[in-house]
Order: structure tokens, then sequence, then C-alpha cells
């Protein structure tokens, strides 16, 4: 039996706090008529992600999310092996998700996160959701790993923080969102300043490498004047997703490819 082909494909990258932009973003395709049949998503892409899938539209994820702040998301804790705990995605996720397993999604999800023992990325499909997001949102030394069958997972934006691989071959046309551009800033000081920005600076090379095997593909520079910790600033971040996703579906170029595949009439 050949395997489906789905129509859209949409692929969310990591970002922390920035992927309030995949938000705005996932708006402005259902907007337009794009809704997609099948996602890929890492660590704050993998939150948005199983939210979405589970039926959740953008505005009430949004909802979901930013009633929390910064301590609700993370909490410093002294230990050998990361400096905070995810515990508000935690309950967030636990609250909130009706369904408990992959299986039970609206939308079929791949979620991405590191293997650390055996040295290579990991795209969970099956099984128990809870632990897969949170291995996926896990930053490391940042965040403690989360342990599945034995196994140390952190967060999959180390290995594939733009991850299409599970989509290719499955979908006749997979747009992506990349929300980490890195831009200049003046200071790096503190310890968790000196960790957000090389994990950044090790995520953007992926947009480069990996845009041309999207047929549509958001990258707003404009994201790079925010956080990836930070969460106060979210309704601007969506904002930013949604205007930069709304501008590019105007243009007559990407119209055209979206008609010619079918994704819009």
């Amino acid at each position: 039996m050949s395997e489906k082909i789905y129509r859209t494909g949409l692929v969310l990258s990591g970002g922390g706090a920035r992927g309030f932009a995949h938000l705005g973003i996932i708006k402005a395709l259902n907007e337009a008529g794009i809704y997609p049949d099948i996602i890929s998503g890492t660590s704050a892409g993998a939150i948005t992600g199983v939210l979405y899938a589970d039926g959740y539209k953008p505005d009430e994820i949004m909802k979901l999310l930013d009633s929390h702040k910064t301590l609700d998301f993370i909490r410093p804790v002294v230990d050998r092996v990361g400096l905070m705990q995810i515990t508000g995605i935690i309950r967030i996720l636990s609250k909130n998700l009706r369904a408990k397993t992959f299986s039970e999604l609206k939308i079929p999800l791949f979620v991405s996160a590191t293997d650390l023992n055996n040295g290579r990325i990991e795209y969970f499909s099956e099984g128990e959701l809870l632990q897969a997001v949170v291995a996926s949102s896990s930053i490391p030394v940042l965040f403690k790993p989360v342990v599945i069958n034995n196994i140390h997972y952190v967060d999959g934006g180390v290995l594939d923080n733009l991850p299409i691989k599970p989509l290719e071959g499955k979908c006749r046309y997979i747009i992506g969102s990349f929300v980490n551009p890195t831009g200049y800033i003046e200071n790096v000081q503190s310890l968790i300043q000196i960790a957000e920005r090389s994990f950044l600076l090790s995520m953007s090379k992926e947009v480069h490498e990996k845009a041309k095997r999207f047929n549509l593909l958001f990258a707003p520079p404009e994201l790079s004047n925010y956080k990836i910790l930070d969460p106060e600033k979210s309704e601007e971040v969506f904002l930013t997703g949604y205007n930069a996703a709304k501008r590019k579906l105007e243009e007559p170029e990407v119209l055209k490819s979206l008609r010619e595949a079918g994704v819009v009439s």
C-alpha cells in the first residue's frame, strides 16, 4: 500500500518566546484559506504544533499561553544538569491538551527531540504526547533533559531546528515558519545570555541550508528584536508574524505557486 500524500505540510522551528510568531503566521494562513494537513515542529514549534493539531485556533492558543508570565513558564532550580525547569509549560499542556497520544490528535504531528545518549535526532509521531513535547522544548544547559525510555532528550533544535525531513515525500506543498533570525546585540554578559545567544547562532544556519527545500518559507527578520526567553512581548511577536505572513501571501509569485499546487483556489 502506498504512503498517503498530504496536500499541505507545515514546519515550525524552535525559538522560545519568539514562537508566538508561529501563531500569527498560522492565523494569516488560515485567513487565506490555507490549513495544514500535517505538521512537524520542534521546541516552541512543537508546543504550537501540538495545540493547533489538538484543535485549538491560533487566537485560542495565544490566550492559553499569554496568560502566563516568564516565571510561570520557567523556574530556577539548583541542579547539575539544568538551571531551570519548564514547570509552566507542563501545567498548561497537562491542563489543556485533549489528546493524550499522537493518534488522538486531529492533525498528524511530528515532534523532534535530540537524543543525548546516542547523539542523534529523533522524530516522535506516536505514543504519549506530553513528554515528547517537553523533551523537544528543553534547551540544553538552561533546562533539565527529559528521560523517555532511559534516553535523555533535549531541545530538538540542537540537531534539527527546522524539521522538514519527516514531511519530505509526504506532501505536495511544504510551508515553513522560521523564527530565529540572529541580528546584532550590544552586550552578552550573563550565563543565561551567553547560553541563549550560542543556541540561537547554532540554529540560525539551518534557514540558509534548508530554504530551497520549502515551497514557501516565512522568516521575519524583525524577530531578532525579541528575546527567546521573554514572553512579555508576546502580542508584538504574534503581530510581527501575522503581518509578515499577510504581506508575503499577497506577493504575486507566492499566490501563483499556492494556486498551481491546489493549496488555494
